[in-house]
């Protein structure tokens, strides 16, 4: 009988089984459990509900939940659920703003008694029934849910998700419940809840949704607004990048060369970034939001800096916050509007209607750093070059080199809006953050591609061709064939704006190494002597020595990216090296110069690549000029020692393992393989060979380093043989062709003990272990 009146289900007891809860919060924890028993607080009375409610301290939350259980029935019009909520609301709201005010170990050692008790009474799931209700139903009049009653149901979802563990999870394991929620971002007034909710739920999901499952995305996409798309775009970060593992382990490129074998198709964030692409207009909107300007209007009131100072005081990173405030204000300047038209009125109006400047060029900075992350990932994507011809025509460059001075590179003022516990050049911060995704996209748009001389506009490019026809080379093909119309305009392009903030930067800065990646990415690809004398006569090279040298740099990232930028700008470059020569002119900053690069190989490698190489091409070349260079040049001098190459190939090849080899690394055992292949093209490979195994004698550790190098080689196979992109970047990095490249590589790895060039004739059959499998089980 209990059954069939909707009761809760009877279980029978077990042999062992464990004593029954004790009090009723473990009855209806143990219920929602097992399934058997209390699942909701709604099955208990209200006598003893109201009993227990003071000394269980759960603030009449149960008893709330009754009530709206009983006026949520599917037959109801919702009038009286609206009032309910109201009463629950402020007792979550309350907990939800010390959740995100207090610091993260705080918040941590928290509990929220209000927001558990709505949870573990059957507030969340009973939420979730009101707002799916009308999709349920198949009656042809279905129930209408008011507005107001959709964002109170939201928000007190939301609420509970970041107080009580777990909510979250619950709600992202419901496919139905969050595809769902996309339908509601139709309606503008419940737009920015919703947008919040499925934010917050979509960071949890263990598996990535598929935007082709969203019910009409183009049409969804196409109906919103400026302000909408750009939030839009907080959720589609999440769709498009690819799931970070969680564990350093993962990162190996032997576990990405594994998981790659298995997932023979694209990803769901690769099929997701061609959804994106096929929807009409969504490319041009975004380049539109990245390179809109900021309203030059300014105006302040006593009402609109109230909403600052919460807006501050919350500390919310989140542009949806500041779309509420915004929101309420236009909502208070309509209303002020229709208020008396006497003369305070009118004054209120004129004051009560415009927001303060920080406010707007916070909330442009906001909008901006969701788009410019999807353009950045879209970038990188299999769609690059579709991505690519698009940001090109709809001119991203140039509208970015309009708000490099007055917005991405603002200089900051003392009312300028801060987050709550930081400063202005903490890393936190929106504007520092909005840089860095600045160049990052830089860095994405340049690499390898030729609209790379997009960045400039056209008296710089008319200066690289002057470069050419001075130097007697051919103009580079890209220059030639570059769209004028789509270039930079202005009195400076955009590389040229970096260059000069870049060599302003202070010695502590975190943009330095961004900045760095920035500008080699330019440099990239086939070596452009016009590219590098255009930055050298900028005094590029002078910058990254004098922080290399004399401020003495030691962060690990910023050495590592002007390292890898020095090695670009430099190579195949004689008066680059005299350039150098000239300014390191004394052998106590040559000492430094060389401590920096000795101090981690992993970081100078691609510098020791350069010099290598362009020494090469260098000593086979007649010119006096560069015969002059060579016997000045204390960098060129180090390296023509013949033991100061093999201490580097030693180290080179100490310092990695196959099982440790990242995306970071590997260009180690590239930079090993440049010496050995020039060494083969001067028929010394034996010699090298034989060095190293009497290095390894003398380090008292016989076989180890060539055993690791036979591994690591045979892993380079592996890896290389079958990705189109990465050998290109060695073909066109080194100027070796990589057939020559994959010869040298089986040369080295012959079986054949009586070859001169085979690693296994230089160990010892006592110290042999050539034959281990390093792919992963």
């Amino acid at each position: 009988m209990a059954a069939a009146a909707g009761g809760p289900r009877p279980c029978r007891a077990r042999r062992g089984a464990r004593a029954a809860p004790t009090n009723i919060l473990q009855q209806l924890r143990c219920g929602q459990l097992s399934g058997c028993g209390l699942t909701r607080g709604t099955q208990i009375t209200e006598a003893l509900l109201k009993e227990r409610d003071k000394q269980a301290k759960w603030s009449g939350i149960p008893l709330l939940l009754q009530k709206l259980y009983e006026h949520s029935h599917p037959n109801s019009d919702f009038s009286q659920c609206q009032s309910i909520l109201k009463e629950i609301s402020p007792l979550l709201s309350m907990e939800a703003v010390a959740s995100v005010t207090e610091d993260k170990k705080a918040a941590q050692e928290s509990t929220f008694p209000n927001t558990y008790t709505f949870d573990l009474f059957g507030g969340v799931d009973l939420l979730v029934e009101i707002l799916m209700r009308p999709t349920l139903i198949t009656q042809k009049k279905k129930q209408k849910i008011s507005d107001d009653l959709i964002k109170d149901c939201l928000s007190i979802l939301y609420n509970t998700c970041i107080c009580t563990e777990g909510v979250t999870r619950r709600l992202a394991e419901r496919n139905d419940f969050v595809l769902f929620l996309f339908t509601l971002m139709t309606n503008k007034k419940t737009f920015l809840q919703t947008a919040t909710l499925i934010e917050d739920i979509l960071g949890v999901k263990k598996e990535m949704i598929q935007l082709d499952d969203i019910p009409n995305l183009g049409s969804l996409v196409s109906s919103f607004d400026q302000q909408q798309l750009a939030n839009f775009c907080r959720i589609l970060a999440v769709t498009i990048s690819e799931l970070d593992p969680g564990s350093d382990d993962k990162h190996t490129l032997l576990a990405k060369n594994a998981q790659q074998k298995r997932n023979l198709g694209p990803s769901r964030a690769e099929i997701n970034q061609a959804t994106l692409l096929n929807i009409p207009g969504f490319i041009e909107r975004l380049c539109k939001l990245a390179t809109r300007k900021v309203s030059e209007t300014t105006g302040t009131s006593s009402f609109l800096q109230e909403l600052e100072e919460w807006y501050t005081w919350l500390g919310l990173d989140n542009a949806l916050v500041l779309d509420t405030l915004m929101r309420v204000a236009n909502e208070e300047a309509e209303q002020s509007s229709t208020e008396s038209s006497d003369e305070s009125g009118l004054a209120n109006t004129s004051t009560r209607s415009q927001l303060p400047q920080p406010m707007k060029i916070m909330h442009e900075i906001m909008y901006k750093l969701e788009v410019l992350y999807v353009l950045c990932v879209l970038l990188m994507g299999r769609q690059r070059n579709q991505v690519h011809k698009m940001i090109a025509e709809f001119k991203l460059i140039p509208g970015l080199n309009n708000l490099f001075d007055k917005l991405i590179w603002r200089k900051h003022s003392a009312s300028a809006l801060v987050l709550h516990g930081h400063n202005q050049n903490c890393d936190c911060s929106p504007d520092i953050t909005l840089k860095i995704q600045f160049l990052r996209l830089l860095q994405s748009f340049s690499d390898h591609h030729e609209n790379k001389y997009l960045l400039l506009n056209s008296q710089e490019l008319n200066e690289l061709s002057a470069i050419s026809h001075k130097a007697n080379i051919p103009e580079v093909d890209a220059v030639v064939n570059t769209d004028r119309s789509l270039v930079c305009d202005g009195k400076r392009g955009l590389l040229t704006r970096l260059l000069q903030v870049m060599k302003k930067e202070p010695a502590e800065s975190s943009f330095r190494f961004w900045q760095a990646r920035a500008v080699e990415s330019f440099l990239r690809g086939t070596t452009s002597y016009a590219d590098q004398i255009f930055l050298l006569k900028r005094g590029l090279l002078e910058h990254i020595l004098y922080c290399i040298v004399d401020s003495e740099c030691k962060s690990r990232d910023v050495l590592q990216s002007y390292f890898d930028l020095l090695g670009e700008l430099m190579k195949f470059n004689i008066d680059a090296f005299k350039r150098f020569n000239k300014y390191i002119n004394t052998d106590e900053k040559f000492q430094i110069f060389l401590n920096q690069i000795n101090s981690s190989l992993v970081d100078s490698n691609m510098l020791v690549r350069c010099i290598t190489l362009s020494l090469d091409r260098f000593e086979n070349q007649s010119d006096a000029k560069v015969a002059e260079v060579l016997s000045e040049c204390r960098l060129l001098s180090y390296m023509s020692q013949m033991s100061m190459r093999m201490s580097f190939l030693f180290r080179l090849i100490n310092i990695i393992h196959v099982q440790t080899l990242t995306q970071e690394n590997v260009s180690c055992l590239n930079t090993s393989l440049v010496i050995l292949m020039l060494a083969r093209r001067k028929e010394k490979l034996p010699f090298y060979l034989h060095t190293l195994q009497q290095m390894e004698y003398t380090e008292k550790y016989p076989g180890f380093i060539l055993n690791n190098f036979h591994s690591l080689l045979r892993f380079w196979q592996q890896h290389y043989l079958n990705k189109d992109k990465d050998s290109t970047c060695l073909e066109n990095s080194s100027c070796i062709s990589f057939a020559y490249w994959k010869e040298t590589v089986s040369i080295l790895l012959s079986p054949d003990r009586t070859s001169p060039c085979a690693i296994v004739s230089y160990i010892d059959e006592a110290y042999m272990d050539v034959d281990r499998d390093f792919a992963e089980e």
